[in-house]
């Protein structure tokens, strides 16, 4: 901790030095600069906030004992004793909390997202599981006021999907979601199934931070458009317009459609923004078999062996095999009431670097 503790001190000079140029007219009036130097304090505030309540309860604790070692007053002797013990309490829930919020920050933690949902093992129950998928992460992104946005998908004649693709937009989206990636197992009983035995099937979940800044150049001769007229609720401007936008990166064979925007323009803006992360995201990898085998490894081959999570209907059990954690409260899950997993993955995640430094400062 004593390491942890010096670390802090320097956040902590830092921290004033970013209130006062949040203070100082140059500043105030470069918007971009403001923004930036917001952003960071505001990223520090909590941390901050819970080092100084620390250093406060010390130096209350060190007072006390003053008094409980020089007063000869019984009564206030017993006073500082009572309060040293919660203090004392409070310090050590402190000093947990400041651990965590000192861990290493994954730098795609801010970032809106691309997830791919694909029915795998299981023919026509894969997909219709990859469509009870995005319901429960449209449901558990709207809970969080987060914003989705249809990028490409193939529907199957029974209403489910073969693969999807979304973007969410919104607060801290990768680092509550990024823990979906794998093969997502569902034991039920298939709408199809006459005789009612409970089939297993899988579908797949892939999640990509989208990349804001993607210093990468696309050549227009290797991009297809296609323009076309949107769907679903809007009104006559949806239904008389070809608004609507796919674009093919055809090097790569990858494909985004976006209809969310009021204009054409609008919407191939966005498309072209979302193409050259996905692209960039590709192009990270040395070469396509990398690419293939990244890809293999963060998505799962959705074999039913190879899984992270299942889904049990019968039971109205889900289980996140990673950690271990069961919960007897599918239908709710299914209805986006997601904050249970996820916080428990992020709690999995933390006590597991926090034994990874206690490690290492061993």
């Amino acid at each position: 901790m004593d390491n942890v503790m010096n670390q802090l001190e320097g956040l902590l000079a830092h921290y004033e030095e970013l209130q006062e140029m949040m203070a100082d007219p140059e500043v105030i009036n470069d918007t971009k600069r403001y923004m930036e130097i917001s952003k960071e304090e505001a990223d520090l505030r909590e941390v901050v906030q819970k080092y100084k309540k620390y250093k406060q309860d010390k130096q209350d604790i060190a007072d006390n004992q003053e008094i409980i070692s020089s007063e000869s007053d019984k009564d206030l002797v017993e006073m500082a004793k009572e309060e040293n013990h919660e203090l004392e309490a409070e310090v050590e829930t402190l000093e947990d909390e400041i651990k965590i919020l000192m861990l290493p920050k994954d730098p795609n933690d801010d970032k809106d997202i691309i997830m791919e949902i694909r029915g795998a093992a299981g023919g026509d129950e894969a997909s219709l599981f990859a469509g009870d998928l995005l319901r429960m992460y449209e449901k558990y992104a709207e809970r969080q006021g987060w914003k989705v946005s249809m990028i490409d998908s193939e529907p199957t004649e029974v209403g489910g999907f073969k693969h999807v693709a979304i973007m969410i937009n919104g607060d801290k989206v990768y680092s509550k979601l990024k823990y979906e990636n794998g093969a997502h197992r569902v034991q039920r009983i298939p709408v199809t199934e006459s005789q009612g035995r409970v089939h297993t099937s899988t579908a797949t979940v892939a999640v990509m931070p989208e990349y804001e800044q993607v210093d990468i150049d696309i050549d227009p001769k290797d991009i297809r458009t296609d323009v076309y007229r949107a769907s679903g609720a809007g009104g006559q401007h949806i239904n008389k317009t070809s608004s609507a936008v796919r674009l093919t990166h055809l090097p790569t064979g990858i494909v985004v459609a976006m209809q969310d925007q009021r204009s054409q323009q609008q919407n191939r803006e966005k498309a072209m923004q979302i193409l050259k992360s996905r692209v960039y995201d590709f192009y990270e990898s040395q070469n396509r078999d990398q690419y293939d085998a990244e890809r293999k490894s963060a998505v799962g081959t959705g074999d039913r062996s190879e899984r992270i999570r299942t889904y049990n209907y019968p039971q109205n059990r889900v289980t996140d095999h990673r950690i271990g954690l069961t919960l007897n409260k599918l239908d709710r899950i299914m209805n986006g009431e997601l904050d249970e997993v996820v916080d428990a993955l992020i709690l999995y995640n933390q006590t597991k670097q926090l034994e990874e430094l206690a490690d290492q400062n061993a």
